[in-house]
């Protein structure tokens, strides 16, 4: 699997043929996604963010949204609540590429985010290892 930055899209390749390609939207500024070659560590059909989310109140209500749990102060009483992040494959460290909304520019907090649909079939078609490169 090869990530443009520059054109937000990514290619899946079996051997040398391009199979599929999708538009993906990557780590915005302040929160990039790294270049650089790695492989596919983990997945989880059904992750949910320990980092990235919303604080909201014991009646489900938002309180405070798109907060990252390691930074913005919780507001009393409220907890967290992890972003869903579906089709989820950790290719380095807490970067991944998983399901969510993309938009036709970077707006991430660093992961690859794909858009539902085509989020499903790389998580099928890409085995625990295998290779992912990012370039600009």
């Amino acid at each position: 699997m090869v990530v443009h930055l520059s054109e937000q899209k990514a290619y899946f390749y079996k051997g040398k043929r391009l199979v599929g390609e999708s538009t993906v939207s990557t780590g915005k500024p302040g929160f990039s996604t790294p270049p650089g070659r790695y492989h596919v560590i983990s997945k989880d059909r059904n992750h949910v963010s320990s980092e990235f989310g919303d604080y909201v109140d014991d009646y489900g209500n938002i309180v405070r949204s798109n907060v990252d749990a390691r930074k913005d102060p919780q507001p009393r009483g409220t907890h967290f609540d992890g972003a869903r992040m579906p089709y989820c494959m950790h290719f380095n460290g807490g970067y991944a590429m998983h399901e969510g909304y993309v938009p036709r520019y970077a707006a991430s907090h660093g992961c690859i985010r794909v858009p539902k649909g085509m989020a499903q079939h790389f998580f099928d078609a890409s085995p625990e290892g295998m290779p992912v490169i990012v370039r600009e």
